[in-house]
Formats: structure tokens, sequence, C-alpha cells
């Protein structure tokens, strides 16, 4: 699957956003990639995740196990994880940190896939990996839908991308005056409150 391709199951639910948005890094970019209109059509998740399990295996060889973060990873993780025939976990924040829970744990030896949505900064990418280090597994691998930073992120394992962009992100002190006049929009989940 081809970036244009990819951007075309964004574009056709209305996912491919301009504006200012806040990312979950904190960063502010004038796209947005709302990826949960596109993971609520099965057949487009299926069709996204097939291709990134195949590309998976091209790069990377077979794995044993998928690991994601959650909740931006769950669905994604969970499809690409049924394309490649192997069982799908998730870390969820514990205290502030990833760690395992629900009965769920890795066996010695096991070759681990670590899967995102997608990696702008590779903050909570590095944070999962950390977590599966941490419960005994042995990561080979990490794989995204997108990758924001066009390639230049550095989440200290290889990273296989379905589709790379260089878009633009910013601290929210040093924003271009035209992304600095339009009203901001926070469409993530990390600073919600309970």
């Amino acid at each position: 699957m081809h970036l244009d391709e990819v951007m075309d199951e964004f574009r056709a639910v209305g996912a491919l956003r301009e504006g200012h948005f806040i990312l979950s890094s904190g960063l502010h970019s004038p796209v947005f990639l709302q990826k949960n209109l596109v993971f609520a059509h099965p057949e487009r998740c299926a069709r996204l995740c097939k291709a990134l399990a195949d590309k998976v295996t091209a790069e990377i060889g077979p794995v044993d196990i998928v690991v994601s973060p959650a909740m931006g990873g769950v669905i994604p993780g969970y499809e690409t994880a049924r394309q490649l025939g192997v069982p799908a976990l998730y870390v969820e924040r514990v205290d502030g940190a990833f760690a395992l829970r629900r009965g769920f744990s890795l066996e010695p030896g096991q070759r681990v896939l670590m899967v995102e949505d997608i990696v702008t900064t590779g903050l909570s990418s590095r944070e999962c990996i950390e977590a599966i280090r941490a419960a005994g597994g042995e990561v080979v691998a990490a794989a995204c839908v997108v990758d924001r930073s066009g390639g230049e992120v550095d989440i200290g394992v290889p990273l296989v991308a379905l589709a790379r962009l260089k878009v633009p992100a910013y601290p929210a002190d040093q924003l271009p005056p035209e992304l600095a006049a339009i009203p901001i929009e926070d469409p993530g989940s990390r600073r919600l409150k309970a």
C-alpha cells in the first residue's frame, strides 16, 4: 500500500484534518490524523493492518505476539496481530507508567512486535517498549500505520511504517504566525479530565 492509498483511507472518512491541533505529545500541528474515524470501519482497518502485517513480515520476519499501548494502539494492534495470526496484548497506564495487566504476560524468548497507530515523537512507543522489556519481552521491531516524523523518529528498535509523512509540529512557544492565528483544537484523549 502506497502513501496515497493510506491517505485516501483517511480522506474517505474525513480523518485527514487541517487547522491548529494539539497532538498527544503536546506539540502543535496544522494537520491531525483522526485515526479512530478510520478504525471505526472494519474493512478500512483490515486493509491498512493487512498491508502493515505484510510489510512487517517482509522486513522483520515472523513474530510471536503483538503488544500495543492503550488506548490508541489497541485496535490497530489487534487487527495487525489477527492478520499475522498471533495473539494481541496491550499495556495500559498504572500510576502513570505503562504495564501489562488483565492477566497478560509474555513468555521468555517470544519475538514481540510493538504496534502503534500514529507515531510523531515516539514517546508512547518508547514507553510501551520499556514496559514490554520490563515484562520480559524481546522487542524485535515496532510498527505503525503512519509515521508523522518522515522516518526521523528513533524509538530504539526498527520501525516499520505503512506510511511516512513529514508533518510539521511545533512547541507552543515556537508557533509560526499563521498557525498561531487559528483557534486551537485538542482532539486527543491524553489531557482529558476524569
